[in-house]
């Protein structure tokens, strides 16, 4: 649905399933034409073989002006549009007016009208048309943050363990049962926003798994995350219950641990990158926005943990550094991805309503200022060599991200396709 960028999926009520028209594909099968065409009463709506050149269709469309909706996207349409105003294919061009003619406008599209451009030529408003609820809601942006949390403790755990001494409980056991904690609670998150849970289990089968697929690829590489985090921790526990000296085994471990978590944080880029109806999401530097995302909650995480399991004083120094560092680049590419120059005009709107919209609010106070405060307070930690202060800075940015993840998921879908 995400993938679509004219809106055309849909959810059916009896399967659970995305639905889209088939062009009465049975129909075609029989030597039928389509049921819209059939039954069209002023027959304004013809089909063809457009790629054979003696077709009629093909001859018309040769001398006629035409357009097509959202050419830019490169899906390359093939339906057709003969003496339509673009205001009618631009659904940016023509907001709601409060109510439709005879019905009352989904919620949606109420809240977005005052931020669409509108055609000041035609002043054009949508005056009928089905709802469009956003597909993804709280489930997707909570999921982003559990995620970050759990390939942040990954990704610098291992990196203490193999640039540091420090094997205290912290790194060798509690920084790699955080990360499958957190991967537990983003896989449980993933199954139950899908409208068929059951579909899951189709990444054990070889034969079923959607190889192009970014969300069947995802699951794969969290599947890696859980077994690497799911192996340093036994053998931590092991270690720390006098079973045996497996710290050995954790210095081999840490260096796929690295490699594992950058993916467990970063394939969400790519899987965003195929929603390609949102054009917010299509930012160039996504990837390595939630690396600095992973880094900032996951040393967040680990501050909290180390007032109970306390590390030695230099890996608390180290972590905080890595969440100073991390809310630092956070804000950098937050200032690049929302407040810098976008391709289309889908990409600005949800943009401007981030920074100057509906979610400026959150996204000021709860996304850019409680980072900076965490990252204040974070320096004061260090500069005074009082743990608490960083404790609280690593609590602050575990609810920054959240509200950053919030309007990020929600500003993205805002925009009208259809």
């Amino acid at each position: 649905m995400q993938a679509c960028p004219y809106d055309a999926i849909y959810i059916d009520d009896n399967t659970n399933t995305a639905a889209k028209c088939n062009f009465c594909a049975h129909r075609i099968d029989q030597g039928l034409e389509p049921a819209c065409v059939q039954v069209c009463p002023t027959e304004s709506i013809w089909m063809g073989d457009i790629d054979d050149p003696t077709s009629g269709i093909s001859k018309f469309l040769s001398i006629e002006p035409i357009n097509v909706r959202t050419p830019e996207q490169g899906t390359r349409p093939n339906v057709y549009y003969v003496g339509a105003d673009q205001a009618v294919l631009d659904p940016l061009a023509a907001p709601v007016d409060g109510t439709y003619l005879w019905a009352d406008a989904d919620p949606l599209r109420l809240e977005t009208a005052a931020e669409l451009p509108g055609d000041p030529l035609t002043n054009a408003r949508t005056t009928y048309n089905t709802a469009h609820p956003r597909p993804w809601g709280w489930k997707v942006w909570t999921y982003l943050w559990t995620k970050s949390i759990s390939a942040g403790a990954l990704l610098v755990g291992a990196l203490i363990v193999l640039f540091t001494t420090d094997r205290t409980e912290l790194i060798t056991t509690v920084a790699p049962f955080t990360s499958a904690a957190f991967l537990a609670i983003t896989a449980a998150l993933l199954i139950w926003d899908l409208k068929r849970p059951g579909r899951f289990l189709f990444l054990l089968d070889p034969r079923k798994i959607n190889r192009r697929s970014w969300l069947a690829i995802g699951g794969i590489f969290l599947g890696i995350g859980a077994a690497i985090s799911g192996l340093w921790f036994l053998a931590g526990a092991a270690t720390w219950l006098d079973l045996g000296d497996f710290i050995g085994f954790i210095d081999i471990v840490a260096w796929p641990a690295v490699p594992a978590a950058i993916m467990v944080a970063g394939y969400t880029a790519f899987l965003f990158g195929q929603a390609e109806g949102r054009d917010l999401w299509q930012s160039p530097v996504l990837f390595w926005h939630l690396q600095a995302q992973a880094v900032m909650v996951g040393s967040g995480a680990l501050l909290i943990l180390a007032a109970v399991f306390v590390p030695e004083q230099s890996t608390v120094t180290w972590l905080t550094w890595a969440l100073v560092i991390g809310i630092a680049a956070h804000l950098l590419i937050t200032l690049v991805e929302f407040g810098g120059k976008h391709p289309t005009r889908n990409a600005q709107i949800a943009a401007h309503s981030i920074t100057h919209g509906r979610y400026s609010r959150e996204f000021y106070v709860g996304g850019v200022l409680l980072a900076l405060i965490a990252a204040a307070l974070a320096l004061v930690g260090l500069a005074t060599g009082a743990a608490a202060w960083a404790i609280i800075a690593g609590l602050l940015v575990q609810v920054s991200l959240v509200y950053h993840e919030k309007v990020f998921v929600k500003a993205a879908q805002d925009p009208p396709l259809s």
